[in-house]
């Protein structure tokens, strides 16, 4: 077994039984196995261990990951790309083109762009509203007092289907503390919900809060240095 296969199965155990202990069914938290910085290779070896989808902050790093995996299959089905970095309005139409998910939709030009240049023969983005919920000045995301207003007119948006939420909180090594903020989502989540929209999605959680983001909620975690080991930034792949 490869380094990242066993490290990709030590993760699945801790999504596991965090799922177990906060009383929710088995399979309701899905894995985005967190790729930027790393390469292709490494992309391969997790496919090979049964990791299908895969989460990339850098625009051109992962057109050139997406185009060097494009033969890769996980029992027949390609793999699924999810951009979850800042997204600048003038990288929008790659993404749109070339993603299955955005989850860093920060504000309302961006879900239009997405949707203005979304190609006709694809299905519709999959995206999440990102969320400041710790307030800090060096996040992107909407305030939560923004959220409905901006979920609602996203939702209205043609070419892109609006599943939930995404949010990076401050971190936090206190493990119950780390609860504090994800519940916050949750609440937003609940809420917009109540109002109508049909949301399934809540992405939060990292290698270090994973435990605490499931106990809230959680339905999509994004793992990258328990899987793939530490980035070096300094040499990008």
């Amino acid at each position: 077994m490869s380094t990242i296969a066993a490290h990709l199965d030590d993760v699945l155990s801790r999504i596991s039984r965090a799922t177990a202990d906060a009383g929710r069914p088995a399979g309701s938290v899905r894995l985005l196995a967190v790729s930027k910085t790393f390469g292709a290779d490494a992309v391969r070896e997790a496919v090979a261990a049964g990791q299908r989808a895969f989460g990339e902050n850098y625009v051109q790093e992962a057109l050139d990951k997406i185009a060097a995996t494009d033969d890769a299959r996980v029992e027949g089905e390609p793999l699924e790309w999810h951009f979850i970095g800042p997204l600048q309005s003038n990288k929008t139409r790659p993404v749109a083109e070339h993603f299955d998910w955005v989850h860093s939709v920060d504000r309302l030009k961006i879900a239009e762009r997405l949707s203005a240049q979304r190609p006709a023969d694809l299905p519709p983005l999959q995206v999440c509203l990102q969320v400041n919920i710790s307030g800090e000045a060096s996040k992107s995301g909407v305030t939560p007092d923004e959220v409905p207003a901006v979920a609602r007119a996203i939702a209205a948006l043609p070419n892109l289907t609006l599943r939930g939420l995404m949010a990076i909180p401050e971190p936090e090594d206190d493990p119950s503390r780390q609860r504090e903020p994800f519940k916050a989502v949750h609440e937003l989540f609940d809420t917009l919900r109540a109002e109508g929209l049909a949301l399934d999605t809540l992405s939060m959680g990292m290698s270090g809060d994973l435990e605490a983001a499931v106990a809230e909620g959680a339905t999509m975690v994004r793992i990258g240095t328990a899987i793939f080991g530490a980035r070096d930034y300094g040499s990008r792949a």
